[in-house]
């Protein structure tokens, strides 16, 4: 959305007979960036994170430990005797 804000305005500068310096593109880039930066920050707070990895590592050590008992109900005994 905001490149197509950008297109739109340099577009309608070329139209008006004007030319388009490197430093109005740098500019609007800037502020394109910093746009982004910023609503890149409140995205993935550290706390969802924190949250997110816990319930990952939960998922696994439970899977893992379902695993073994059902591998300890289902293995068979084999004893050997030496004659």
């Amino acid at each position: 959305m905001i490149g197509l804000e950008l297109a739109h305005r340099l577009s309608a500068t070329a139209e008006s007979g004007d030319k388009i310096s490197l430093g109005q593109i740098e500019q609007r880039l800037r502020a394109v960036r910093s746009e982004v930066a910023e609503s890149a920050k409140g995205a993935a707070s550290p706390g969802v994170v924190a949250i997110a990895g816990a319930a990952g590592l939960c998922v696994v050590l439970l899977s893992y430990l379902l695993g073994r008992r059902r591998g300890k109900r289902r293995a068979t005994v084999l004893e050997i005797r030496r004659i």
